[in-house]
């Protein structure tokens, strides 16, 4: 009796390893992070083509890639904390941030 309920504790441990593990794969493709990350790779994007095209200085994409830098750690540290997702207000929160961002780009 002690060696089925053994079994049955360890096989219990390994479904929510198991569990754990594919929520860790699902987050990683969580439709928030995505969209927050999928902004910034926009935003990137646009900045090296003004770069490009002589609209935007070198110093001047430094700046704004270094404040994308910062939004996609702060995404990453939201992440973190929730099991990989963010929630709905923290993407609000990111967004905001995006916008201003996207404002510098548009401006140059």
């Amino acid at each position: 009796m002690k060696k089925k309920l053994f079994s049955v504790l360890i096989l219990t441990i390994g479904i929510a390893f198991a569990s754990h593990a594919q929520d860790g794969k699902w987050a990683k493709n969580h439709p928030r992070r995505e969209e927050v990350n999928g902004r910034l790779a926009n935003q990137n994007a646009r900045v090296n083509d003004k770069v490009e095209d002589g609209k935007m200085s070198k110093a001047e994409a430094a700046k704004i890639h270094k404040e994308d830098h910062q939004i996609r750690q702060e995404e990453r540290d939201m992440a973190a904390q929730s099991h990989g997702h963010i929630t709905k207000q923290e993407q609000k929160v990111l967004n905001h941030q995006e916008n201003k961002v996207s404002k510098q780009i548009k401006k140059q």
